[in-house]
């Protein structure tokens, strides 16, 4: 079984910047296609960013492309959401999500609150 646990969210000012971390144990970290959802209340949980098992390809939604960064570091088993110009509309619970054959793993969720 896979485990994922994220940390680094928290409360910022719009403009504002947070890293996020995901910490996978119970498999190879390598096997693992890694993404990064969100779910704001009264929204459907979205996709935020995706990167493959050896980080060679990225993808993101357009609502964050250009000020979130997804990376991964295979040999410490984590992943990492670098979020940048942050949004009120940024305001969510994010959740790191992996994907191994047909099995789908989720973390426990961080919040992300973007306000003045």
């Amino acid at each position: 079984q896979v485990q994922l646990v994220e940390s680094g969210g928290g409360l910022v000012q719009p403009g504002g910047s947070l890293g996020l971390s995901c910490a996978a144990s119970g498999s190879t970290f390598s096997s693992l296609a890694m993404s990064w959802y969100r779910q704001a209340p009264g929204k459907e949980r979205e996709l935020v960013a995706f990167i493959t098992r050896s980080g060679g390809h990225t993808n993101y939604a357009d609502s964050v492309k250009g000020r979130f960064t997804i990376s991964r570091d295979n040999a410490k088993n984590v992943v990492f959401l670098q979020m940048n110009s942050l949004k009120p509309e940024d305001t969510a619970v994010y959740y790191c999500n992996a994907n191994r054959g047909f099995s789908t793993f989720w973390g426990q969720g961080t919040q992300v609150t973007v306000s003045s």
